[in-house]
């Protein structure tokens, strides 16, 4: 991508720390987190407002559209859901094998209705302190959360290949692993996908192709299914928190950035207060894969 591809991206929202980001292409709006700030906020994509909730609340790390278009988010206690229509809103997750959530971080489709999700040990991530060890689950449609693989140093942005029976999950200080999904969604035979410092949101094209950002990153890292490392896809930014594709031919692409030292001053325990994090919109030289919603029954 080229420096002039680069500055056709526009500045449709801002904030202090844009972390988590879900496309809700029934709605044709933009849902985006600010885990400083607090909150759920969705803008048009001309950045129009739309609506805010969960003010209150930080650290919310992902979004996800649920079926009956309420907003699934991830956070500190567990993953909430929104009705942005109502008003409505309610508890997906408040329990993690029979004890109460510490933090969800990422969540991603299952396939079957349910979904992904990374933990977040997110007491330790507000104290500045080293954060213990995590763990990828899938929560079922029935409410069933079933622990899939563990001691993964920080879990972050997650993907999952349904046509190659791949997973993806970013392990933030030390890159990229991948797994095999097996028939009853099991993850298998984990390798090192890619060795990066800083990984942090993830998006699949509709080639397979894994694209990664990087919260010391103003570019987002590309791999064939095989790791072999692509072009890069330059960007304005100064770091990248996630990335989204969408549109009607999937060949837009929204970015969520932070300065690029943002990061490491979250890491180290540091406040930060300048709005100076900000939602992008630009176009994908290539389409990407649309992320379906989960189907949770939330009646």
């Amino acid at each position: 991508m080229t420096q002039t591809d680069a500055a056709a991206f526009t500045k449709i929202a801002s904030g202090i720390y844009l972390e988590g980001l879900a496309v809700d292409h029934e709605r044709d709006v933009i849902w985006y987190s600010d885990v400083m700030a607090g909150g759920i906020h969705g803008v048009k994509p001309d950045g129009t407002k739309v609506a805010s909730f969960n003010e209150q609340r930080m650290w919310t790390g992902g979004a996800l559209m649920n079926a009956d278009g309420r907003v699934l988010s991830t956070g500190q206690g567990g993953i909430m859901w929104n009705d942005p229509d109502s008003g409505r809103s309610g508890w997906l997750l408040r329990e993690i094998d029979g004890k109460p959530a510490n933090g969800v971080n990422e969540m991603v489709p299952d396939g079957t209705g349910g979904i992904f999700f990374g933990t977040l040990d997110i007491e330790s991530v507000i104290g500045g302190e080293q954060a213990r060890p995590t763990a990828i689950y899938r929560l079922t449609t029935a409410g069933h959360a079933v622990r899939l693989a563990e001691d993964i140093g920080f879990t972050n942005g997650l993907m999952f290949d349904p046509a190659r029976r791949r997973f993806y999950c970013n392990d933030t200080f030390r890159g990229t692993w991948a797994f095999d999904v097996g028939d009853d969604l099991s993850l298998n035979n984990r390798r090192l996908f890619l060795e990066k410092e800083d990984a942090d949101g993830m998006i699949l094209d509709a080639e397979g192709n894994v694209w990664i950002t990087g919260f010391r990153s103003g570019f987002l890292t590309r791999l064939s299914p095989e790791g072999k490392e692509l072009e890069r896809f330059e960007t304005p930014a100064g770091s990248i928190t996630q990335a989204r594709f969408a549109g009607a031919n999937m060949r837009d692409i929204y970015i969520n950035t932070v300065p690029s030292d943002a990061g490491d001053t979250l890491k180290e325990g540091g406040g930060l207060t300048g709005r100076n994090s900000f939602l992008f919109r630009g176009r994908s030289d290539v389409p990407g894969m649309k992320i379906p919603p989960a189907r949770f029954d939330l009646t």
